[in-house]
C-alpha cells in the first residue's frame, strides 16, 4: 500500500473515531438534559400535591373542598402575587445569566424554580379532578416524547417553524391578557387550541436547538450550563403543553 493510501485510510479512521465520539457524547448530553427536565417535572408535581393537601380540607357536611388559612394565603392573598413575581423573575434571571453562573448554581436555581412553580400549579387540583389531571399528564408525556424525538431525528431545519411558534406564543400571551377582562369562553378555547399547537412546535424546535448547541469540545462547566438551559426550555414546553391540554380535555370539579 502506498503512503498516500495509508494516509487516506488513517484520515478516514480518524474522522470515523471522532464521529463516533461526538455521537456518543451527544447521546450522553441529551440523556442528561432529559434527566434534569424529568427531575424538575417530578419535583413540580410532588410540591403541587403536598401544597394542595395543605391548602384544602374536606367539609363533611357538603362534601366540598374548603381552603385552609394557608390555602387562602397562596390562592387569593398577597403571597400569590409574590409567588408569581418570584417565579417570573427567577426564570428570567436564569435565562439571561446562565453564561455567568456556575453549573451547580444554575441547576439549583432551576430546581428552586420548579418547586415554586409547583406551589403555584397546586391550584389545578382545585379546578380539575385528580383522575383527569393524571390522564392528561400521561397524554402530554406521550405527545412530548414523540415531538421531542421528531425534533431530534429530523433532518429538516425547524428554525423557520420555531420563529413562527414564537410569534404564536406572543399572540397567546396578548390574547390571555385581553381575556382577563373579556372572560370569553370561546376565546379561552381558541387560546388553548393554539397553545397546544404552539408548544408542540416549540418542543420539537427546542430539541433540535439543544442538539445543535452541543459541542464535543465544551468543558464540564459549559456543557453543564447547556444541559440546564436545555432542560429548562423543554420543562417549560412540557408544563405549558400539559396546561393547555388540561384546559381542553380536563374534567372540572
Amino acid at each position: 500500500m502506498s503512503d498516500s493510501d495509508r494516509n487516506y485510510a488513517a484520515a478516514r479512521g480518524g474522522y470515523g473515531d471522532r464521529a463516533v465520539a461526538i455521537d456518543a457524547g451527544l447521546r450522553a448530553h441529551m440523556i442528561r438534559v432529559y434527566n434534569y427536565m424529568a427531575a424538575a417535572v417530578a419535583l413540580t408535581g410532588v410540591v403541587a400535591w403536598f401544597t394542595f393537601s395543605a391548602a384544602v380540607t374536606d367539609v363533611a357536611a357538603t362534601g366540598k373542598l374548603a381552603l385552609t388559612p394557608f390555602g387562602q394565603a397562596i390562592f387569593s392573598g398577597p403571597l400569590m402575587i409574590v409567588l408569581v413575581l418570584a417565579t417570573l423573575g427567577l426564570v428570567v434571571f436564569i435565562s439571561f445569566r446562565i453564561h455567568a453562573l456556575q453549573f451547580t448554581t444554575a441547576l439549583t436555581l432551576f430546581m428552586v424554580y420548579a418547586a415554586l412553580l409547583g406551589v403555584m400549579l397546586s391550584s389545578v387540583f382545585l379546578a380539575y379532578t385528580g383522575a383527569s389531571i393524571t390522564r392528561v399528564f400521561f397524554i402530554s408525556a406521550a405527545a412530548f416524547g414523540a415531538l421531542s424525538l421528531w425534533g431530534y431525528t429530523t433532518q429538516r431545519d425547524l428554525s423557520g417553524m420555531g420563529s413562527f411558534m414564537i410569534m404564536g406564543l406572543f399572540g397567546i400571551i396578548i390574547a390571555s391578557l385581553v381575556n382577563i377582562f373579556l372572560q370569553s369562553s370561546g376565546l379561552d378555547w381558541m387560546i388553548s387550541v393554539i397553545g397546544v399547537i404552539v408548544f408542540a412546535g416549540l418542543t420539537a424546535w427546542d430539541t433540535q436547538k439543544i442538539k445543535e448547541m452541543y459541542d464535543v469540545q465544551d468543558d464540564g462547566t459549559v456543557s453543564g450550563r447547556k444541559a440546564v438551559m436545555g432542560a429548562l426550555s423543554l420543562y417549560l414546553d412540557f408544563i405549558n403543553l400539559f396546561l393547555m391540554l388540561l384546559r381542553l380535555v380536563g374534567d372540572r370539579r
